[in-house]
């Protein structure tokens, strides 16, 4: 009888123990989550407005950003973007924060002798990897610009978009122009596809560069494509 009262209060004890130790963890671990919410918006708030260098340009994150977009926008690399802000992980950068950028070294050329406001556009505002940020892309590369549009802008709405800007849109290719493909036309997906013309060759085909475009998606490829339905060429 005595052995068995041991026992009893023997696992009493410890149980009473551990409930305390899980009520001292949990406790713990809720002080932890409150000390978070509390301070974190404003720990991490102070580092995204920390002001920029004299001569840098402060750019805010907005959602869709990648680094190597804001890098291609501003005419740098992500590279030196990185390093310039000291940034841990380049990959991770949040809506709100600013990314400073160092103007010494800007790789970008000047617009050609066009006006930046209207029909050109002077960022590129194309999320890096879609096949409409290396139309832009390259379009700036050939000619100084960017393409001005960029809401309500899948491929196969480019057309209509560039009938707002005033672009012109023909039906025969010219080198440096954007060829714009509607949804499953040529291989195009369900949103259409644009490239831009690097070739125009004799039989009336063109051969485009293009960026997420078959199975080497992530890679500028050339591209032959041909003139006929669903098939247009929009230029400045």
């Amino acid at each position: 009888m005595k052995k068995r009262q041991r026992l009893w209060n023997y696992f009493h004890q410890h149980r009473v123990a551990s409930i305390v130790a899980g009520h001292i963890i949990v406790m713990t671990v809720l002080g932890l989550v409150w000390l978070g919410t509390a301070f974190a918006p404003t720990l991490f708030g102070a580092l995204a407005q920390a002001p920029c260098a004299s001569g840098s340009l402060t750019y805010v994150v907005r959602s869709g950003d990648t680094l190597g977009v804001i890098a291609a926008s501003h005419g740098t690399t992500w590279q030196t973007l990185s390093s310039y802000n000291h940034l841990s992980n380049p990959n991770m950068i949040f809506v709100g924060e600013h990314v400073c950028v160092p103007q010494q070294g800007i790789t970008q050329a000047p617009a050609k002798n066009v006006s930046l406001s209207g029909i050109h556009g002077a960022i590129n505002p194309y999320p890096y990897g879609q096949c409409t940020w290396w139309a832009s892309q390259r379009y700036f590369e050939l000619h100084g610009f960017y393409v001005p549009w960029s809401t309500n802008a899948d491929a196969w709405q480019w057309n209509a978009r560039a009938q707002d800007f005033h672009w012109n849109i023909s039906s025969q290719p010219s080198i440096g122009s954007i060829v714009t493909l509607q949804p499953n036309v040529q291989g195009a997906s369900f949103l259409g596809h644009v490239a831009v013309v690097e070739r125009v060759l004799g039989n009336g085909h063109v051969i485009a560069s293009n960026l997420n475009w078959g199975p080497n998606y992530s890679l500028v490829t050339n591209v032959d494509f041909h003139v006929g339905p669903g098939v247009s060429f929009i230029s400045a």
